[in-house]
């Protein structure tokens, strides 16, 4: 049975992994696609393919964690009159002013 330290230097080098390689695939795709598309864009370094990688992630992807959502409430924490307010609360704000006539 492995321990949990050994579990985590695999998770990290794994991580570590997959980041470079994904970094390579940036930069392959950038020099290859990118440069191609016009005159002033000049090819980038591994480096750079990792930069763009962050901010991409930062601007297209955010960091949200493993299921791209955040629970602000737990398991429960409302009681079904208080959850059926904010259902109907969330409707009442969408509703367009055809429906309310």
């Amino acid at each position: 049975m492995k321990s949990c330290k050994s579990k985590c230097a695999a998770i990290a080098v794994f991580v570590v992994a997959a980041i470079a390689a994904l970094s390579y695939v940036v930069m392959l795709l950038w020099n290859n696609v990118v440069v191609s598309l016009a005159d002033g864009i000049h090819a980038i370094d591994y480096c750079h393919a990792v930069g763009l990688l962050i901010l991409s992630r930062i601007l297209f992807g955010g960091f949200r964690g493993r299921h791209g959502h955040h629970r602000h409430c737990g398991d429960g924490a409302m009681s079904a009159d208080e959850q059926e307010k904010v259902r109907c609360g969330l409707f009442n704000r969408f509703k367009s002013k055809r429906d309310a006539d």
